[in-house]
């Protein structure tokens, strides 16, 4: 089903290990977001035997999001895109910036009144586009558009897999209530049930 919405727009933090293992921040809300675009690169390779197709396989590479906002604070700013707040409150973009990777949640409203949400586990952002324009005779609202790369995250999940996004959509019979509650309280972690024999 298609969604009609976008809201909640959140981001956290990410701490790495020696290994490059993230841990994530508590989440804290970017901005007030109006659109949102996201666009995947696949890794494609195809094996030809006996005149025919033998294996084909299709890997997440990376991917794009484009957010257009209604406002960027210094503190987010900051934060995405390694720009530095000096003593005077100013914020300060230098040729050498470079944001540390963030966890970024939204969720998307779908036609039947449910939410469809989402966490982006390691995304990359660049420094914000500005659009200014001049007063005229009517009135034109100019607003900030971030764009980062989505990237799996280093840490694999309890299946042994490097997770790029986790989703869910409210009202699915096997998702829990607590789960949609708690979305923006941590960054999802996937949990997998063992079976008898070991395996997931």
């Amino acid at each position: 089903m298609a969604t009609i919405g976008l809201d909640k727009l959140y981001y956290a933090k990410i701490t790495e290990d020696a290994d490059g293992f993230e841990t994530y921040e508590t989440p804290v809300q970017l901005a007030k977001a109006m659109t949102a675009d996201l666009s995947v690169e696949l890794a494609e390779a195809t094996l030809y035997a006996d005149d025919g197709t033998a294996e084909s396989v299709r890997e997440f590479k990376s991917g794009t999001l484009s957010l257009g906002i209604d406002d960027i604070g210094a503190k987010v700013a900051s934060d995405l895109t390694g720009s530095v707040i000096d003593t005077n409150g100013v914020i300060v973009a230098a040729q050498e910036d470079g944001g540390a990777p963030v966890a970024i949640g939204f969720l998307a409203k779908k036609g039947n009144g449910k939410y469809k949400y989402f966490w982006l586990y390691r995304v990359k952002f660049s420094i914000p586009a500005t659009n200014l324009a001049t007063k005229g005779d009517s009135i034109t609202f100019s607003t900030p558009t971030i764009e980062g790369t989505i990237f799996a995250r280093n840490k694999v999940d309890g299946n042994g897999k490097h997770p790029w996004k986790a989703e869910v959509t409210e009202g699915d019979a096997s998702v829990t209530a607590t789960i949609i509650t708690n979305w923006y309280k941590s960054v999802y972690e996937p949990t997998y049930t063992k079976t008898a024999g070991g395996s997931n």
